[in-house]
């Protein structure tokens, strides 16, 4: 089981992640694919090679070949759509009369519930830190039908998943540089 394998791989100072990746994975208000997807989309965002070798064999277990595909189209086009969007907020209405010409067709037609894909990209969303984009698709995902529990357990399960991908970079790093 790569989740196992990575939570017991999480050195000793990073002993509460370890058991909230368990915590956030296992009890979840979110159905198996909204939590699978948004562990999915959160490992991609986080950069780590490793979190996301390892949670993406997990989510294979638990997600369809089209959600999981839809979910790294997530955090693929909100890596994109993150840094427009923050340096327009960021530039306080200097550009909003101009048009962003930028392809995201992934939006309108995911392969998934758009819901779903709204969720998984907010929850990227945070671990990027775009307040504009944040907004944005839960305002969306709340007015279809998602609870606050619901929003709130994605942001849980990004802030986990990039707190253990940030440990895991950790020690490689200091374990590559012990090496040296």
């Amino acid at each position: 089981m790569a989740l196992e394998t990575l939570r017991g791989s999480l050195p000793a100072y990073a002993k509460d992640l370890k058991l909230n990746i368990g915590s956030v994975t296992s009890s979840s208000t979110l159905s198996e694919q909204q939590l699978w997807g948004t562990v999915l989309a959160s490992a991609a965002a986080t950069r780590s090679q490793r979190t996301l070798a390892e949670l993406a064999e997990e989510a294979r277990e638990h997600l369809s070949e089209e959600a999981f595909d839809a979910a790294l189209g997530a955090a693929s086009i909100m890596g994109m759509n993150n840094v427009f969007y923050r340096a327009k907020h960021l530039l306080h209405g200097a550009y909003d009369d101009l048009r962003a010409s930028l392809r995201m067709q992934i939006i309108g037609k995911p392969g998934v519930d758009r819901v779903d894909f709204e969720l998984w990209s907010l929850a990227v969303s945070s671990i990027n830190g775009c307040g504009a984009c944040l907004e944005s698709h839960e305002q969306v995902v709340r007015e279809a039908g998602l609870t606050r529990e619901q929003v709130f357990d994605a942001l849980r399960v990004a802030a986990v998943v990039a707190g253990v991908a940030q440990a895991v970079e950790i020690d490689a790093t200091l374990g590559a540089a012990s090496l040296a």
